[in-house]
């Protein structure tokens, strides 16, 4: 299927790219996931029902939704753009219409990422690159805070990871790379096109939060 096709047997509309000005120089521009990419994503790594996945800058929704419909796991977005929190909520409905009863949830928080307490039931968290390394650090400071208060694995997904994060995740946290998922007819021109994942290593001791 393409873009068009994927949103409307989902009964959603998430393409369009968008810019953020001014304000908000720590937070990057929307852009959703390819869907193309998360087909390959999920071809090679585990979601389940019993998950429940946070989406970081979620945008419109996208991962959610294809998410919830294709594993019937509990998802979660932030956002901080009231209008993208708002067409998200919209999709929501449209979304909802087309779907029988699921043992997931869906929901969407409108806040800032920095800002979001882990629910203590969150196993994995996406990230394409919605925010400065700054703020980044913030988020995982409270994702590991969860992880101290409720003992867990818990793995982060960086789609398109940027350099400052995995630096950061590599050398300050108890985060270990355990997989990489390269795009097939992508990866070779742009080595950017890539998932890399992290799981919080419950060996290592949580680093002292300041």
């Amino acid at each position: 299927m393409n873009e068009k096709e994927y949103e409307e047997r989902l009964r959603i509309e998430t393409i369009d790219i968008q810019h953020l000005y001014n304000a908000f120089s720590h937070y990057n521009r929307y852009e959703p996931t390819p869907y193309a990419a998360l087909e390959e994503l999920c071809a090679v790594y585990p979601f389940d029902y019993t998950d429940t996945v946070i989406d970081f800058g979620c945008g419109k929704g996208r991962l959610n939704f294809y998410l919830h419909d294709r594993f019937d796991c509990s998802v979660i977005g932030v956002e901080m753009n009231g209008q993208f929190y708002e067409d998200a909520l919209m999709n929501q409905v449209t979304y909802m219409k087309k779907m029988k009863r699921r043992r997931g949830s869906i929901r969407f928080e409108h806040t800032y990422a920095e800002a979001y307490p882990i629910p203590d039931d969150v196993t994995k968290c996406y990230f394409f690159n919605p925010f400065s390394v700054q703020i980044f650090m913030k988020v995982v400071d409270q994702i590991l805070a969860s992880v101290e208060r409720h003992p867990r694995p818990v793995d982060l997904i960086l789609y398109y990871p940027a350099d400052e994060y995995r630096y950061y995740l590599e050398n300050q946290t108890i985060f270990e790379q355990v997989e990489e998922v390269r795009l097939k007819e992508l990866f070779e021109k742009n080595h950017d096109e890539r998932f890399v994942i992290y799981r919080v290593n419950l060996s290592q001791e949580v680093p002292k939060r300041v």
